[in-house]
């Protein structure tokens, strides 16, 4: 057997000593919580066969607290390239395994590295967090990894998708990362994140509270925002990571993938004729109407549990990929808060940045009042959702279905904030606020010297509605583009969608806009 077999099987053992990481007790332990190693996270996210990986030898180089002694092939993380049906990813999956996947100086060097890759060759980074933090006996150097890391998902967005999938603990200043990124996944029971954990919680402010009430994927998910995607497993985040990745370009100069679509373009949804009730106070559900026009039934919801009062999501219109945003009568009648503005800006921004079109469907009574949404800001929330609207360059395609009140109808989507076609159901009301409200500010005085006060309210009520609780007066200044037949919504924006598939827009040039935050 000649030196160079030799050497080759010594390669092979030194693989196979990096594959196994912290080791078979450690990969136990991780599959006893029910979580996944890096590895098998990887495989799974991946087409079969197709990951390659990179820097399996690195190890870390501390000397602090006897750490020489302790070293591991990889040094807690596993990164490289693959693919995900067939379309270029780069991935970083830290690994438990090896000293709980704390992040060491060595580690965050692996992290930049495919991320520098991503941003030189155009392909979206995937991070899979399962990390005990920073790497204690490294000190500084772990936080400098850290800052290393940010640094790079700054430059980053807006330039290549960033998914950030979250198994397991992400707490301190790891969480920033996520943070930064475009979106976030988190598994319920076994993922939490938070800058400062329980303990500190209980020294500095007295307070008794557990990683789950504190960080958990349902306080995300629900309350902060923080978090898109709740999961019931590791299987779904990564279904919905590869469901995700089918939505959107490679980068910020290629469109979004399309797809083959077996769904009639001309399919005419008689429901939607009879979807909105007669009165104007009685909800209905919004993901019926998304459901009937758009390919298949099939969308991909965004921040579901959040702010539920505006609907975020992907879906396709003849196979070409779109972002919807849409008010939820069924939620507070549909208003507009602080939540659901953030929400909606997030999202449109997203789409705008990535060259998706952006559908826009309309049912909002206006912003919600009230000292609670002024004194947190309202006005700033409010105003970076007519931002991202007035900001995007994409085709934007509106359509009101029914109300659309005051500052709202500005904000969202309208023709004044460059919406490229807006399109009015005949039941939809454009106006400054609602007949109850106007009369009593027009009529106020008249209607108290009035001697039947009920008879002249229902009167100037009616002359309003007549005026103005229908779509035609906004059509009459051009600021909707037609009046369409509610079953024929599908065809429309299909058809605009088309229309506008060559669109050109720019904004002035910037060093960069300075949006409300």
């Amino acid at each position: 057997m000649g030196l160079q077999t030799e050497k080759v099987k010594d390669l092979v053992k030194l693989r196979e000593k990096a594959r196994i990481g912290g080791g078979q007790k450690r990969i136990d332990a991780q599959h006893a919580k029910g979580k996944y190693t890096a590895r098998e996270r990887i495989a799974m996210l991946l087409d079969e066969g197709s990951f390659e990986e990179m820097d399996m030898f690195v190890t870390h180089r501390c000397t602090n607290f006897g750490m020489e002694k302790s070293v591991f092939l990889g040094d807690g993380i596993v990164t490289g390239y693959g693919t995900v049906n067939g379309r270029l990813v780069y991935v970083y999956a830290q690994d438990f395994t090896v000293f709980g996947g704390s992040l060491s100086e060595t580690l965050a060097q692996k992290i930049c590295k495919v991320m520098d890759q991503a941003m030189k060759v155009g392909a979206p980074v995937i991070g899979i967090n399962d990390s005990g933090g920073a790497r204690i006996q490294e000190g500084v150097n772990a936080l400098a990894g850290y800052a290393e890391i940010f640094q790079r998902n700054i430059l980053a967005s807006g330039v290549v998708p960033q998914i950030s999938a979250i198994f397991g603990p992400c707490a301190g200043g790891a969480v920033y990362s996520p943070a930064l990124t475009d979106f976030n996944i988190m598994t319920k029971g076994s993922s939490y994140m938070f800058l400062t954990g329980p303990k500190v919680v209980k020294t500095v402010l007295g307070e008794d509270v557990t990683q789950e009430q504190l960080g958990g994927a349902s306080v995300h998910s629900t309350k902060s925002g923080v978090v898109h995607f709740a999961v019931d497993s590791e299987e779904e985040g990564i279904e919905i990571t590869r469901r995700l990745l089918s939505f959107i370009p490679q980068n910020n100069l290629e469109e979004a993938p399309q797809m083959l679509n077996d769904d009639p373009v001309d399919r005419v949804e008689d429901s939607l004729n009879e979807i909105i009730p007669d009165s104007p106070n009685t909800p209905y559900d919004m993901y019926e109407v998304i459901g009937a026009i758009i390919d298949n039934g099939e969308f991909l919801e965004i921040h579901k549990s959040y702010a539920a009062n505006i609907i975020v999501g992907f879906a396709r219109f003849n196979g070409i990929s779109v972002g919807i945003v849409a008010n939820q009568p069924k939620v507070l009648a549909g208003v507009l808060d602080s939540n659901s503005s953030r929400k909606a800006a997030r999202f449109v921004r997203f789409c705008d940045a990535f060259n998706i079109p952006l559908v826009t469907l309309v049912d909002v009574p206006g912003f919600l009042p009230g000292t609670g949404q002024e004194y947190g800001g309202v006005i700033l929330h409010g105003a970076k959702l007519l931002y991202a609207y007035g900001e995007a360059t994409v085709p934007k395609i509106t359509v009101t279905l029914r109300k659309s009140y005051g500052g709202a109808y500005c904000v969202m989507s309208s023709k004044h904030l460059r919406g490229d076609m807006n399109y009015a159901w005949p039941s939809a009301e454009i106006a400054v606020m609602g007949p109850a409200g106007a009369i009593e500010v027009l009529y106020g005085k008249e209607t108290a010297a009035a001697e039947n006060p009920a008879a002249f309210v229902a009167e100037k009520e009616k002359e309003y509605k007549d005026a103005f609780a229908n779509p035609y007066n906004a059509a009459k200044y051009g600021y909707i583009d037609d009046i369409i037949e509610p079953r024929n919504t599908r065809f429309r924006i299909i058809r605009s969608l088309r229309q506008l598939a060559t669109k050109k827009l720019t904004n002035p040039p910037k060093k960069h806009d300075n949006l409300p935050l």
